[in-house]
């Protein structure tokens, strides 16, 4: 064959392979390392038994379910305590986005480490998903277009634990308040939706965290006459002050003692003989049907601990999270929050959510109370669902929304 043939099928070769070379370019700059994600939370403080370690497990079996890789790649789950400081939680959030790669961040569990984190992945068109936080401004005048929140808020916590208090009897509150910007939150959002339904608030007073002794803010809230004594922090606080408000008799003096932030955790750690009755508000709980006790069974198989609903939301915030990467055949910040947002939610307790414009899982709420000693067929059966309540239900009205994504 001659020379000119010989050339000009080389060149188209060279054609061709730049042509795959282009074709291929975009799944090259994807890169072929392992996706990482991480886990942010309290891994050793007064919340850890409610996130913490169990927070991690849960996003490793979702990474699990879904085969231990997304787009042909294996996904790493990277985890560290904030021990709730902003300051430590956006530092290491900045480590993770720039350094170790991470393209998203769960859990959280603290409203101050939150609003840092969530200005960090903003700021680095990186993603964040909190679990669980209180305070209004995560998704309020703080929101962004980089955050979430998956499970309940201080806003669905206040109003459906003051529509079950309302409904029984007086309608008088005194607060005890964790001295933090969550526990003012949810104090104030509590207030509202009190005064809304014809009840008072007689006074309140604010607690640190990790206080050991309840005993002067009890007498307090005693003398204050108040038919419902709110308490308004979680933990090891929680615990404290449930074992406390037994002691001192409250119920027996016709007092109602409601924890706005009960979770089975604190159940289980106090009894049902002092927590008999108390609100519980929550999306997932392991009794609930034959799905969500499978889950349980699996978590408390790897963990030896049965799991909370933090916890069960990080599953199905890393599960939404990888699903989404997989559908938009990408990990690029701006594709995988279409696909996030495109996408109904659906898992083994999510059915067909939509996420909001201010990042506002819209899912269904549970109120449920705590039930007593001899209502429980074995030391597992702790609650008693009393009502389900819808996302439009349970979540700020989009119209009272202080989130200007709402207002596009």
């Amino acid at each position: 064959m001659s020379r000119k043939f010989w050339k000009k099928a080389a060149l188209g070769g060279l054609a061709a392979f730049a042509a795959l070379a282009m074709a291929e370019a975009p799944v090259r700059a994807q890169g072929s390392g392992p996706i990482r994600i991480g886990v942010l939370n309290d891994q050793g403080g007064p919340y850890s038994a409610i996130t913490g370690p169990g927070s991690v497990a849960a996003a490793r079996m979702a990474v699990q379910d879904l085969g231990g890789t997304v787009l042909g790649r294996p996904v790493e789950v990277l985890s560290a305590d904030h021990q709730h400081k902003p300051d430590l939680g956006s530092s290491l959030a900045r480590e993770w986005y720039d350094v170790q790669g991470v393209r998203a961040i769960f859990d959280i569990y603290s409203s101050g480490v939150a609003l840092a984190v969530q200005k960090v992945a903003q700021d680095k068109d990186r993603l964040l998903v909190v679990s669980m936080a209180s305070s209004a401004l995560i998704g309020g005048a703080q929101c962004s277009t980089h955050g979430m929140q998956w499970a309940n808020d201080g806003y669905a916590v206040s109003n459906l634990t003051v529509r079950g208090a309302s409904g029984q009897g007086e309608n008088s509150w005194y607060f005890l308040t964790v001295d933090y910007a969550a526990g003012h939150s949810i104090e104030a959002d509590a207030t509202k939706l009190i005064q809304a339904a014809g009840g008072r608030v007689v006074g309140a007073v604010r607690f640190p965290l990790g206080t050991p002794d309840f005993s002067s803010f009890l007498l307090r809230a005693q003398a204050s006459g108040a038919k419902n004594i709110g308490f308004i922090g979680g933990g090891s606080d929680m615990i404290n002050s449930v074992k406390q408000a037994d002691e001192f008799g409250l119920r027996a003096a016709g007092q109602r003692y409601v924890p706005f932030s009960m979770t089975t955790v604190d159940i289980s750690a106090v009894g049902s003989q002092a927590t008999q009755g108390m609100p519980v508000v929550l999306s997932y709980y392991w009794g609930e049907n034959a799905e969500t006790r499978a889950f349980a069974d699996r978590f408390k198989q790897a963990t030896g601990s049965l799991p909370t609903d933090p916890q069960a939301n990080v599953y199905s915030a890393v599960r939404h999270y990888l699903r989404a990467v997989q559908a938009a055949g990408t990990v690029e910040t701006a594709a995988v929050l279409a696909k996030m947002r495109e996408m109904p939610v659906e898992d083994f307790f999510t059915r067909g959510a939509r996420i909001r414009a201010d990042g506002r899982l819209m899912r269904d709420v549970m109120y449920a109370e705590a039930k007593a000693p001899g209502q429980m067929s074995n030391p597992e059966d702790l609650l008693r669902v009393v009502s389900r309540f819808t996302g439009e239900q349970a979540f700020v009205p989009a119209a009272e929304s202080q989130c200007p994504l709402m207002r596009r």
